[in-house]
């Protein structure tokens, strides 16, 4: 039924797909995540390639935590022990259950940035996800550029908007201000400089987007779901952002 209904949406065989996806959209789904990737995987057939976010936002700073926050005098001995990201079996968190499984779906490739990794499945899959840049979250040497480049479509499977990453590739590409991130690395705790992303107002960027550019729509299951050319939504998302967002000397500056 999965993949009956991705078709009918318009999902070609052979293509590269950027799945957002929500589990309890879909409603009762027989074998559950397993079914969802397993319709995905055929609907976009031996040829296609099957990219999702697995991100890792528990890697961060403990002093920034807030659900829930932990007090200043754990801070040192979180950091110091907290393990560094690892692709092979660091947990995806906050995305959802249908990445997570694709993660751990035999053949499964996933890029190297410990707080935005992706995940990829098929034949493209390296090429999606290698050389993802340890300080570049999701600008132009992240799996979004690779996608953008090669034709991938986004499909947003029971999400919104909000969760609409390739949105992010366009805060690169605008003037955009930066923030000192803390993680775990291979040789102890690190800072690293970052352009600052955030998803707010995205639902309005999306609403924007559907009602100008060409979307498909339909139902996969009991979810809604939207499928457009993700190199489109990076481009309006550029002009959307660079008009909606405040200047760059309103946002806070890192800490020097």
């Amino acid at each position: 039924m999965i993949a009956e209904h991705l078709r009918a949406l318009g999902v070609r065989p052979g293509e590269i797909l950027l799945v957002h996806s929500s589990l309890s959209s879909l409603g009762w789904v027989c074998g559950g995540p397993v079914a969802v990737v397993q319709g995905l995987l055929d609907a976009l057939g031996p040829d296609g390639t099957l990219v999702v976010p697995t991100q890792t936002g528990s890697l961060t700073d403990p002093a920034g935590w807030s659900r829930p926050p932990v007090p200043r005098e754990w801070w040192d001995t979180i950091r110091a022990t907290m393990p560094a990201y690892d692709p092979r079996i660091t947990p995806s968190l906050g995305v959802g259950v249908i990445p997570e499984t694709v993660r751990t779906w035999p053949g499964a490739r996933r890029s190297a940035h410990p707080h935005t990794s992706f995940a990829a499945l098929g034949p493209r899959a390296a090429e999606m996800v290698d050389g993802h840049a340890a300080d570049c979250r999701l600008g132009e040497r992240s799996p979004l550029a690779r996608l953008e480049a090669a034709g991938a479509r986004v499909l947003l499977l029971g999400a919104g908007y909000d969760a609409c990453t390739c949105f992010h590739l366009a805060e690169y590409r605008i003037p955009s201000p930066l923030v000192e991130l803390g993680r775990p690395g291979p040789h102890g705790w690190e800072v690293v400089t970052e352009v600052s992303i955030t998803s707010e107002r995205f639902d309005e960027l999306g609403h924007d987007f559907e009602r100008d550019r060409p979307v498909a729509r339909g139902t996969v299951g009991a979810a809604g779901a939207r499928l457009f050319p993700l190199a489109d939504a990076v481009a309006y998302a550029e002009r959307w952002l660079a008009v909606h967002r405040p200047r760059e000397e309103d946002f806070p500056h890192p800490a020097a």
